[in-house]
């Protein structure tokens, strides 16, 4: 799973005992190195289906980590991206890997997801792998966040991938990881928030519509469907 020039395992034990924050920070100069790291099938089907809904002035990728999600907001966006984060060593490896990076104008900010600094500014807001970080419970409040710094028709857009089966390794794979998350964050201050199986696709219609969003989801077909013929990941298309 991990590239000989990811993190160890004592790195990764590490990282799961500290605060989120410190444990990016600790993680950020090996994140790209790790399968945490958004894979570029995602990034380029995501990018794919943004094409036609375009053109889009303003993007922001919330909680962009190291900014993979700002490549993809580079091919759609025409003015300018804005990668938010509050891990101060994610953004600076973020920094250094998009120095060579062209047009248009990249911000980086250190700030929280839950209380975004900016005005209605964007015109599109995209995030990828960091919805575990957030429990259910913050969910309204993260979402009317996001809408209020969309301008009028602005869209929220991001991937959600199926539930594995119950019948699955992986399915008790991610149910291990939650639960041994929980006991961590029982025990042990501060807490780190990382859940696998939190993030559901009925609560996040039900939420985003309750914020005010006019809802849709499609299909990524590059990521292809389960055995059942459903999707294995889609593209909630959020319009604020």
């Amino acid at each position: 799973m991990f590239s000989p020039y990811g993190p160890t395992l004592r790195e990764l034990a590490v990282q799961a005992l500290s605060s989120v924050e410190r444990g990016y920070d600790l993680l950020a100069p090996k994140f790209d190195h790790t399968p945490f790291r958004t894979p570029d099938v995602v990034l380029d089907s995501v990018a794919e289906a943004l094409a036609p809904m375009g053109p889009f002035a303003h993007g922001l990728d919330l909680c962009c980590g190291t900014g993979a999600g700002l490549d993809v907001l580079r091919a759609v966006c025409g003015q300018s991206v804005t990668g938010l984060d509050f891990s101060a060593g994610m953004l600076a490896v973020g920094r250094d890997r998009a120095r060579s990076a062209g047009p248009p104008r990249t911000a980086w900010v250190r700030g929280d997801a839950r209380a975004l600094p900016f005005g209605p500014a964007f015109d599109l807001v995209v995030s990828f792998g960091a919805f575990g970080h957030f429990l259910p419970r913050e969910l309204p409040g993260l979402f009317a966040q996001v809408r209020s710094v969309l301008r009028p028709g602005g869209r929220f857009v991001f991937p959600i991938g199926a539930p594995p089966r119950p019948d699955s390794p992986l399915y008790w794979a991610l149910s291990g990881f939650d639960t041994v998350m929980r006991v961590r964050n029982a025990v042990r201050r501060p807490q780190f928030v990382m859940y696998y199986r939190t993030f559901r696709f009925g609560d996040v219609l039900r939420e985003l519509g309750r914020a005010g969003f006019s809802v849709e989801h499609r299909a990524l077909p590059a990521l292809g469907r389960r055995p059942d013929g459903s999707p294995r990941c889609r593209l909630i298309v959020a319009t604020g």
